[in-house]
């Protein structure tokens, strides 16, 4: 086993927590705290584009996230909204284009939509936090990943329970993967109420929480006290401010995601916590 360092705040740190061996070098098995660009670094460049993967890992950006749809002809592509229109030239959902249609668009101006089977190919070194938007996307995601050869450094998340179970099945103990939307509920509920979450809430290596719902803040040390305790890795979405970074680190959280890379790496090398990749 080798021991994953967890991430540290002023006065506590959360448990360390271990992997096994064969795992060495895939997602989550480097130290923490995890820097993650969202949608490759939304702030930088615009969104899931080939420019913000880019600048993000010219930063030193170990982690990627990005989401994934289906085409009506069967490529997964990298794009976050169901339909193209807030972002592209085009009009319709993803799933009705063909990837003939959707090669055409522009992003923003930013460049043109990417195929993940071409993204992961892009970036070798980097690891990948996956949302998976559709159930319907499950068993090409498998393919991809497999093809690639990227299963041990992508961690899917995003996604229901079920679908997750699936990929997990599909790929193997070396894919990684969030808890679900349900086992998520679960686990804020138990941290809401103080009471202990049950194990088999442990559905994933990794907890993808959003920052707020509305007006309830969902972060807070007893959850992240609560996901150690199950031997899960929280990481915060989608926080731009240099405070509330420094307030997350400080609770323990183990990573955050954000649009602004940028500004989090300098957070991190003011805690002396940023790791960038090796050159």
């Amino acid at each position: 086993m080798t021991t994953v360092p967890a991430a540290t705040g002023p006065g506590r740190t959360t448990p360390r927590r271990t992997v096994p061996r064969d795992l060495d070098g895939g997602y989550g098995t480097d130290c923490g705290p995890y820097a993650i660009a969202h949608r490759g670094g939304a702030g930088l460049a615009p969104e899931n584009t080939f420019e913000a993967f880019s600048r993000s890992v010219a930063l030193g950006v170990r982690y990627l996230e990005t989401d994934v749809r289906l085409t009506s002809d069967g490529v997964l592509v990298a794009f976050h909204d169901e339909r193209v229109d807030r972002v592209t030239d085009l009009h319709g959902r993803v799933n009705r284009l063909t990837w003939p249609d959707l090669r055409r668009a522009s992003v923003d101006g930013g460049g043109p939509v990417m195929r993940l089977d071409d993204l992961l190919h892009a970036f070798p070194r980097t690891h990948f936090a996956v949302d998976l938007k559709a159930g319907a996307s499950v068993e090409p995601l498998a393919r991809v990943l497999k093809d690639a050869g990227a299963v041990s450094r992508v961690c899917v998340a995003g996604a229901w329970d079920g679908w997750l179970a699936h990929l997990r099945q599909a790929c193997g103990p070396r894919l990684r993967t969030a808890l679900g939307w349900r086992s998520l509920a679960v686990l804020v509920g138990c941290a809401k109420a103080g009471v202990r979450p049950p194990l088999g809430v442990a559905t994933g290596e990794f907890v993808h929480v959003p920052v707020s719902l509305g007006r309830v803040p969902l972060v807070a040390e007893r959850l992240v006290r609560m996901a150690a305790d199950l031997g899960v890795r929280v990481l915060v979405w989608t926080v731009d401010e240099p405070a509330l970074m420094h307030r997350l680190l400080d609770v323990g959280v183990d990573g955050v995601i954000t649009d602004r890379p940028d500004i989090l790496r300098e957070v991190l090398v003011q805690r002396g916590q940023w790791r960038p990749m090796a050159g």
